[in-house]
């Protein structure tokens, strides 16, 4: 099924792939079968999707990239295919990227250029990977300090009176907050 509000330009599209409203598919990519292409994606010519994939809405797939089967996508996640952008060099060859077989890449995950993500890897949301990422393996990115505490000024001129009398303690695994409230 291709909504009446996609804009599908490629003959390649699969059996039993569904592509919703406000997608955008070039003539020159090819996208598998039985595939969910959720609303307000982008996909560009030199791309190559496989079958049983998911891609959540929001997502442009530049050229250069190809993905494998039994892929899920999530919203939001950002492709690159080019270390150093300028505007309308087109001289120069882009950056292949490889989401192999089963991979998961999570909301707001940005993928660097000329990576591979390996068979059945995990990437958490909001990762940023610029590295290639082994067969069967979790890349995720976490908050594992705080750097401050923000002034009690900052409460007063944010108008957030509930936060200054909040106790704000750090420490490099945890942060705990007492007192304070309404």
């Amino acid at each position: 099924m291709i909504h009446k509000l996609a804009d599908v330009q490629s003959q390649n599209i699969g059996e039993g792939t569904n592509i919703w409203q406000f997608c955008v598919v070039l003539p020159g990519a090819v996208i598998g079968e039985n595939c969910n292409i959720c609303a307000h994606c982008f996909i560009e010519n030199d791309v190559r999707i496989g079958d049983n994939v998911t891609i959540k809405c929001g997502v442009q797939v530049w050229d250069g990239v190809e993905i494998g089967t039994n892929v899920f996508i999530g919203p939001q996640v950002s492709f690159a295919n080019d270390k150093f952008p300028r505007s309308k060099d087109y001289n120069k060859p882009l950056l292949r990227t490889s989401i192999l077989d089963g991979a998961s890449i999570g909301a707001g995950a940005v993928i660097g250029p000329g990576v591979t993500i390996g068979r059945g890897a995990m990437i958490g949301a909001g990762a940023v990977v610029m590295n290639d990422v082994p067969d069967f393996t979790q890349v995720f990115t976490e908050i594992r300090t705080i750097s401050r505490a923000l002034p009690q000024a900052y409460a007063k001129s944010t108008k957030q009176e509930s936060v200054k009398d909040t106790d704000l303690t750090l420490s490099e695994s945890s942060v705990s907050v007492r007192g304070g409230g309404a």
